[in-house]
C-alpha cells in the first residue's frame, strides 16, 4: 500500500468536520434557533477555512518546484473546490427550510418586498436615522484601487445605475461594524408575528436615497459580493525593530493581501464580474462562486430567538466546584488536593476570582500568566493590571502571533506596559500556546507556588461555549516546572529540563512516543494494551505512523477527534484496532486528553497541544500529567461517557461519510448532558478534604 493511501488530506478532513457542524442545522432534534446559529457556526468556519487552508494550498501550488507535488496539489484545490460547492449546495438547502420553519413559528425573515405599506415606512424612516450617514458609495472607475478598498470578509452591495444603455457602478459597504445585522421591525398590531429583515436588505429598498441628486439613472440594481483574503503575514526579521512594529507591518500585509474567494450574487450581468474579476486580480487557482443574494452568513451565529424558550438550549448553569467549599480561601482548598475545573460545567469564575483575590493579597508577590487568547474587556487582564498598581511583580507572556486575534494582543500588550505590567513577547516564529498560571505566595516565612495549567485560553466568552479542563496544583514538582516554562519562554535556545511536564517543542513528540511504544511492549507480551487520545486535530504523520505501528501489534487505540484526522481506522494489518467518532453538539470539544493503559495503573494528561507537526516542533505547548487519583478518576470517566455517546457522535472513516454511532442499546447517550449529571452529582457528593496543609519537600 502506497503512503497515500495511509493518511485523509488534513484539509478535506477539516471540510468533512465542516460537514458535521452543517448536519447539526439539519438535525430536526435541534432546536431550530439554534439550527439557525449552526449555519453561522459552519459560515464563519468556512471563511477561516479559506483564508488559512484553502490559501497555504495556493501557495504550495504556486511555489513548489517538484511538478508531481504541484500536481497533487492542484487535484487537492480540486477536490476541496468540489466539496465546499456540495456543501455550499446543502447550506442553501437548509437555510431555506429553516426560513420556513422560523416563520411557522411566527418569526419571519423577510426582504425589502415582504414589507407592508405601514413596514415600509418605518424601515425607510429607519434608513435616514441610522444607515444612511454610514453609507459612501465608490465609484468603480479606473482609478479605483478595488484591490486594496475591499474588506476581508466584509459584505458588500455592487450597484448599478443604469442611464439608457449606459451603466455605472459603485461598491456600498454594509455597515454591520456598527450596526446590528438583524433589524426587529415594530409588529402589527393584533398580530403575533415577529418580523425581522436584514441590514442589507433594508439598503436595497432605500437606494434612491442614496444616489437621487446625484446621478442621473433611470433604474438602479445591485448585487451582493464578498472576498476573502489570504490570512498568512510575513515578519522581516529586524532586530533593531520592536516585534509590536513588525505585527503591525505584518497586519497591514494581510489587509491588502490577494483575494482567495470571491462569491458573487450569480444573477450578477457578466460584464460586472468580469470587471469585478480584473479589478480584484482573481487566478485560475482562486475560489469564485456564484451564490445567493446574502453571503456573509457567519452573522447567524448571533441570530436572536423572538419566539418561546424551546427554541434554543436551556441553559445549563455554570457549577460551583465543591472543592473549593469550606476553605476560608482557595490557597487553602488548591494547597489540600488538586482541583479539576472543567468548562463551561465549571463556572470560570473560580479563575478569575483567583487571580482578583492575588491582585491585592498582601501575601501574594508575583503572578505570571501567558496568554494567547483573551476576551476583549477581560475582567482577569485588569485584574493582572490592579495586581502591578498593588506592588506585585507581574508577567504576562502575550502571543502576538494569535491568527486573527493580533490586533487584539497588540492592544491588549500596550495597555498592559502602560500600567507597568513586565510583557514579555516570545520570539518570532515559536508560538507560545501553552495555558499557564503561577502564583507565588508568601506563607509561613517562605515562597509557596501555585500553578494553573490549562488546555483553553484565558477568556471569558469561550470558557461559557468551549469545553476545556484547567488543573490548579500546589505541588511543587509541578509548579518549579511552570517556573521553568516562563524561563524558558523567554531563552528558549537554553537548555533545560523538566521532571513532569511535558513540553513543545522540547520533548513531546519523545514522551509521546515512549507512551506508545510502552503499550506496544505490553501487546507484544500478550498483556492489556490501550490508547484513549481526545484531541482537536490529529495530523502528524509520525505520530499517525506511531499509532499504526501500535495498532499492527494489537494495541487498542480510541481516538475522539474534533476537527481534522488524517488517520484511516480500520486497514487490514495496519489500524484494525483503532476506532475514531467526533462529537459535535451545543459546546466546541476542545480539550486534548491523553489516557495510557499503563498495566492497569492509567497515566492521564491533559495539554494545549493537538497532536500536529506545528504543535509538537514548533510551538511552546504544555502537556501536564494527573497525579490525584480522584481526578485521574473524573477525567477517566469523563471521557468513557464520551465513547458511550449515541447522540452526537460520529464515526470518523475513510470515506468522511460522517454516520452517527449506532447501539443496540435501547437508551441513547448524549456526553455532553451526561457530563453535566455527572458533574453535578459530584457538587452533591464533593471530595473528602484529606489535608489542609501545605504540599512538603
Amino acid at each position: 500500500m502506497s503512503t497515500l493511501k495511509l493518511f485523509v488530506d488534513k484539509e478535506l478532513s477539516w471540510l468533512s468536520f465542516n460537514e458535521r457542524v452543517l448536519q447539526e442545522a439539519q438535525d430536526p432534534n435541534v432546536p431550530l434557533v439554534e439550527r439557525v446559529r449552526f449555519l453561522g457556526i459552519y459560515s464563519n468556519n468556512l471563511d477561516e477555512f479559506y483564508k488559512v487552508r484553502f490559501a497555504n494550498i495556493q501557495r504550495r501550488i504556486l511555489l513548489h518546484q517538484r511538478k508531481d507535488k504541484r500536481q497533487h496539489y492542484c487535484v487537492l484545490l480540486e477536490k476541496m473546490q468540489s466539496k465546499v460547492h456540495e456543501l455550499n449546495h446543502r447550506f442553501e438547502s437548509i437555510y431555506n427550510k429553516l426560513v420556513i420553519q422560523l416563520a411557522r413559528n411566527d418569526i419571519y425573515l423577510v426582504n425589502e418586498s415582504q414589507l407592508s405599506v405601514e413596514q415600509q415606512s418605518w424601515v425607510k424612516q429607519f434608513f435616514q436615522q441610522r444607515i444612511l450617514a454610514h453609507l459612501t458609495p465608490l465609484w468603480i472607475n479606473k482609478n479605483c484601487d478595488l484591490l486594496t478598498s475591499l474588506k476581508d470578509e466584509q459584505s458588500y452591495l455592487v450597484v448599478e445605475a443604469k442611464q439608457n444603455k449606459t451603466s455605472r457602478y459603485s461598491l456600498l459597504e454594509i455597515p454591520s461594524q456598527v450596526l446590528p445585522r438583524f433589524i426587529l421591525v415594530p409588529q402589527q398590531p393584533d398580530r403575533p408575528r415577529k418580523t425581522l429583515i436584514l441590514l442589507d436588505n433594508i439598503i436595497r429598498l432605500c437606494l434612491d436615497d442614496i444616489y437621487q441628486n446625484v446621478i442621473e439613472y433611470n433604474s438602479l440594481n445591485c448585487f451582493a459580493i464578498k472576498m476573502t483574503r489570504d490570512a498568512a503575514y510575513e515578519l522581516s526579521g529586524e532586530a533593531e525593530r520592536n516585534l509590536i512594529e513588525l505585527m503591525s507591518e505584518s497586519l497591514n500585509q494581510r489587509l491588502t493581501a490577494l483575494p482567495v474567494r470571491f462569491i458573487y450574487q450569480r444573477d450578477m450581468p457578466k460584464e460586472l464580474l468580469d470587471i469585478l474579476q480584473k479589478k480584484l486580480e482573481m487566478s485560475s487557482f482562486d475560489s469564485i462562486i456564484p451564490s445567493g443574494r446574502y453571503h456573509n452568513y457567519k452573522d447567524l451565529a448571533q441570530f436572536p430567538n423572538l419566539g418561546p424558550t424551546y427554541l434554543e438550549y436551556q441553559a445549563l448553569p455554570p457549577l460551583n466546584h465543591p472543592q473549593f467549599e469550606g476553605y476560608p480561601t482557595p490557597f487553602a482548598a488548591i494547597r489540600a488536593n488538586d482541583i479539576l475545573l472543567y468548562y463551561p460545567y465549571h463556572t470560570f469564575a473560580h479563575l478569575t476570582e483567583l487571580i482578583r483575590l492575588s491582585s491585592f493579597d498582601p501575601a501574594v508577590t508575583q503572578i505570571k500568566i501567558s496568554i494567547y487568547r483573551v476576551a476583549k474587556d477581560s475582567r482577569l487582564m485588569h485584574s493582572l493590571m490592579e495586581a502591578t498598581r498593588n506592588g506585585k511583580l507581574v508577567t504576562v507572556v502575550v502571543e502576538l502571533q494569535a491568527r486573527f486575534d493580533e490586533q487584539t494582543n497588540i492592544e491588549w500588550a500596550q495597555t498592559l506596559n502602560h500600567a507597568g505590567v513586565r510583557v514579555v513577547f516570545g520570539a518570532p516564529g515559536l508560538k507560545i500556546h501553552s495555558k499557564l498560571l503561577l502564583i507565588v505566595r508568601e506563607e509561613q516565612q517562605s515562597s509557596q507556588c501555585y500553578a494553573y495549567i490549562g488546555t483553553g485560553n484565558f477568556h471569558e466568552w469561550t470558557a461559557a461555549k468551549y469545553t476545556d479542563f484547567g488543573l490548579i496544583t500546589a505541588d511543587p514538582v509541578i509548579t518549579k516546572d511552570v517556573n521553568k516554562v516562563f524561563k524558558y519562554i523567554e531563552k528558549p535556545y537554553q537548555s533545560v529540563s523538566f521532571s513532569q511536564l511535558i513540553v513543545s517543542p522540547k520533548n513531546s513528540r519523545k514522551r509521546f512516543y515512549q507512551l506508545i511504544d510502552f503499550e506496544m511492549a505490553q501487546a507484544l507480551r500478550g498483556e492489556k494494551a490501550e490508547l484513549i487520545l481526545k484531541l482537536n486535530n490529529l495530523a502528524d504523520r509520525k505520530l499517525i505512523k506511531k499509532l499504526y505501528d501500535a495498532s499492527s501489534v494489537g494495541v487498542k487505540i480510541h481516538l475522539i477527534i474534533r476537527g481534522m484526522c488524517s488517520l484511516i481506522p480500520g486497514i487490514k494489518d495496519i489500524s484494525d484496532t483503532i476506532t475514531v467518532t467526533s462529537i459535535v453538539d451545543r459546546y466546541l470539544e476542545h480539550p486534548r486528553v491523553i489516557i495510557a493503559y499503563n498495566q492497569g495503573d492509567p497515566k492521564v494528561f491533559i495539554s494545549s497541544a493537538d497532536w500536529m507537526r506545528r504543535n509538537m516542533d514548533h510551538r511552546i505547548e504544555v502537556t501536564a500529567p494527573i497525579l490525584c487519583e480522584q481526578l485521574k478518576k473524573t477525567i477517566i470517566d469523563i471521557i468513557d461517557l464520551q465513547q458511550k455517546d449515541t447522540v452526537k457522535a460520529r464515526v470518523i472513516d475513510e470515506k468522511m461519510s460522517n454516520h452517527y454511532v449506532t447501539t443496540n442499546r435501547p437508551k441513547k447517550l448524549r456526553s455532553q448532558i451526561a457530563i453535566y449529571d455527572y458533574l453535578k452529582r459530584q457538587q452533591l457528593a464533593p471530595y473528602p478534604n484529606t489535608s489542609d496543609a501545605p504540599y512538603e519537600d
